[in-house]
């Protein structure tokens, strides 16, 4: 930067020195911005940009806060979105979070987001500004937070840097939760080396309302004032979530560097507590027009977004911004990712009455600007011009980039690949072993160890966590309505095929939802995926996209919005690819929930749903021979509807669903979470396929002998294929007929003690 810092005084880069002085190097390059980009904002402003300008063109046209490379392939959700799929939507992609009417009055928000190579940088606060970060997406749409999910990845388990990262970023997800006082509901924690030195935090936020309470982010009303409230803006995180997650990591420094380092942002839990209390009594009140947390890009996306949205312009003093760092230049005063803080449009008559509800709360508040009448964003520092752009340019005009999209020239040669020549267990005795060394993988063993980190049950609204299939929580008291929500994908499925791939991880985050009694609405999405400089991995993007939407169109839900995390690779070598989904359904009374496990004993077990020989990506190639090959199980989306409606239908007791592990780790999960044990026949004449196949739309339910005859004919009705396994027990004994019974114990030795003794 021209601008420099000097003891008592900075030297600013003003409009009227850069009009003066068009030939100034510039360091544009340095800042992640292209030949072509540069030139451009030069023809935009028609002469050079200031230091103050370059910063926040730099971070907002980001990868990723500007979407460049994915815009054209994101705007395929709107040609596969009904106007009956909108019925029930509030707000959707475009907006800080989706929001969807749940009915009685009450509308709920949520989203998922990536916080990846922060976290690897800085374990701790990367996790927890992560999750600080979606949280003040949910309030920003003037909704109270209810609850947080953390789907996460990490390289091997047993590899050296993995428990480096995984303790940090658990902690840090947990450390912030609970400091909020927010339930952590579910997530998920998946290992694979491909995402060794390039691990995927992501992390889910849900949050209710009043459906008359939503809000927007948008500068309206020439005159109205603009509010900065919350933490003082330091130092830390410039340049952080919006310009290291837009770039590739280096893979050339020994594993412990990167390319660029920028400071990790630093949370403060305790701060953004009273910022959320503060928020919703300003919200109560009536005080707030427009509304915009300050994440990625901190004050350049805040202003440029409230302004752009808005319909007129704004002018800001930046002098009037609280500072914690001395010599602070306005670049960096722009570009500061400053966790805890939120921006506020409030007209003059009220501008008292919110700095009193500020004060009550100890937030400071400080009025930092106004909207104008006319169509340009104004930033002055110390009484010069630093900053004069059109907003819309900044925040929603940025590059769109149609990059070479090519198939991968291995994807032929890795579909051919299948599972089919592997060695398999066979014999009783065999078996026997595969299922204990599957429970323990892992992948499959228990989560307890990350989850017992977490508050789960904090503030008395939740009705499943962790490990049901989906989390659930009450948003009304009075009535018990509330949400389930799950996220699930399977990279591995995502690899061998991208379309299908993407549809079985909304298919299964779609099930996980209907298995505890829940009506699927809508979905969100975190799309995890390398650097779209790469043909193949822009093949791989478009296909998931439009498998996504095409599958949405199928089930006949929205997706509200999401995030585009690229760059997830290191060197030359990309992670799997991650299109993680999130599906949000509703429950009419959270009493009526169908709970995880087997039911009671003399409960009869019945399998819904048909199981084929397919293995192709599955964990048990992955666990007994470290191989990828093949094609991932076929997906039938409208099987997947048929068997949420009979699920929904009545008599039954107790459900899980089956995915990663196939029948064998179903029924260990369904004993131990039960405590009972069960006997059971396995169907067909494959041991070995009914053990470990992985295919989709399957479900393991325990029905009532009363209710058996009416469930099975709702199931045969609605053409849901379904076999009668047997019954549950009063013993501690998990017997499947053929082979040697698994006592309880010896599974619970098993399953729970995998992740204690790599990482406790």
């Amino acid at each position: 930067m021209t601008a420099t810092h000097t003891p008592g005084a900075v030297h600013v880069d003003t409009v009227d020195h850069a009009v003066s002085t068009p030939e100034v190097n510039q360091p544009y390059r340095e800042l992640g911005l292209k030949d072509d980009e540069y030139a451009r904002i030069r023809e935009i402003l028609g002469r050079r940009p200031t230091d103050a300008e370059l910063a926040m063109y730099s971070v907002m046209w980001s990868e990723h806060c500007s979407y460049k490379s994915s815009k054209v392939h994101l705007a395929y959700f709107g040609t596969t979105t009904t106007e009956e799929m909108r019925a029930g939507m509030l707000a959707g992609i475009g907006e800080n979070a989706g929001v969807v009417d749940i009915g009685d009055g009450w509308a709920v928000t949520f989203k998922v987001e990536s916080h990846n190579h922060p976290s690897y940088v800085e374990p701790y606060q990367g996790a927890a500004t992560g999750v600080g970060g979606i949280v003040r997406d949910i309030l920003a749409m003037g909704a109270r937070p209810l609850a947080v999910m953390d789907p996460l990845r990490f390289g091997a388990a047993d590899a050296p840097d993995t428990r480096r990262v995984l303790p940090g970023v658990v902690a840090g997800v947990g450390g912030y939760g609970n400091c909020l006082g927010l339930p952590n509901i579910g997530g998920e924690v998946v290992f694979d080396p491909s995402y060794q030195g390039n691990p995927l935090v992501n992390a889910l936020c849900v949050g209710a309302m009043r459906v008359e309470d939503l809000h927007l982010a948008h500068a309206s009303g020439t005159g109205n004032k603009v509010i900065l409230f919350g933490a003082r803006t330091g130092l830390d995180g410039i340049g952080g979530v919006s310009v290291l997650a837009s770039d590739t990591f280096a893979g050339d420094e020994g594993g412990t560097g990167r390319k660029k380092l920028p400071s990790v942002q630093v949370g403060d839990p305790f701060m953004e507590k009273v910022l959320i209390e503060c928020c919703l009594e300003l919200f109560g009140a009536g005080l707030v027009v427009g509304i915009q947390d300050l994440g990625g890009a901190g004050l350049s996306c805040a202003t440029s977004e409230l302004a752009s949205a808005g319909d007129g312009g704004m002018l800001v003093n930046l002098d009037r911004v609280p500072l914690r760092a001395t010599g602070m230049t306005p670049a960096e005063i722009l570009s500061s990712e400053s966790q805890e803080r939120m921006c506020a449009v409030v007209r003059p008559s009220d501008v008292d009455a919110f700095m009193r509800v500020c004060a009550k709360w100890d937030v400071i508040a400080t009025e930092i600007g106004e909207v104008t009448d006319g169509d340009r964003l104004v930033i002055t520092w110390h009484g010069q011009t630093v900053v004069d752009v059109p907003p819309r340019t900044v925040a929603h005009e940025g590059p769109v980039y149609q990059r070479p999209v090519q198939r991968p020239a291995d994807q032929d040669a890795l579909v051919a690949a299948g599972p089919e020549q592997l060695p398999r267990p066979s014999g009783p005795d065999e078996l026997r072993a595969e299922i204990l060394r599957m429970a323990a993988s892992p992948n499959l063993a228990s989560r307890r160890w990350v989850t017992e980190q977490y508050d789960r049950y904090v503030r008395g609204g939740t009705v499943l966590a962790q490990p049901s299939d989906a989390g659930m929580i009450r948003v009304d008291e009075a009535t018990g309505r509330g949400v389930a929500i799950s996220c699930d994908c399977n990279g591995r499925f995502v690899r061998l095929d991208p379309y299908a791939g993407t549809q079985l991880a909304l298919a299964e985050a779609y099930r996980n939802v209907a298995v505890s009694g829940a009506r699927p609405v809508a979905v969100t999405n975190c799309l995890n995926f390398g650097s779209p400089e790469d043909p193949g991995v822009m093949w791989q993007f478009e296909q998931a996209v439009r498998g996504l939407a095409d599958g949405c169109a199928e089930l006949g839900i929205p997706v509200t919005g999401g995030n585009v995390s690229f760059y997830n690779q290191t060197g030359a070598t990309a992670i799997l690819p991650t299109p993680v989904v999130g599906v949000l359904g509703v429950i009419d009374d959270v009493a009526a929930r169908i709970p995880t496990g087997l039911g009671a004993p003399g409960d009869v077990l019945v399998l819904l749903g048909a199981t084929e020989p397919e293995l192709g990506g599955s964990e048990w190639a992955h666990v007994a021979h470290g191989h990828l090959g093949g094609r991932p199980p076929a997906v039938d989306l409208r099987r997947e509807r048929r068997l949420a409606e009979v699920l929904r239908g009545g008599g039954v007791a107790a459900a899980h669903d089956l995915s990663d592990g196939g029948l064998a780790q179903t029924l260990v999960e369904a004993c131990l979470l039960s405590g009972t044990g069960c006997r059971v026949t396995l169907p067909g004449d494959d041991p070995f396929v009914a053990l470990f196949s992985e295919s989709s739309a399957r479900v393991l339910v325990a029905v009532p002998p009363a209710e058996l005859d009416g469930f099975t004919a709702r199931c045969t009705e609605a053409d849901v294929p379904w076999r009668r396994l047997g019954t549950v027990g009063a013993t501690d004994v998990l017997e499947i007929e053929g082979i040697p019974a698994l006592p309880l114990p010896e599974l619970r030795t098993a399953w729970e003690g995998t992740l204690p003794a790599l990482f406790g």
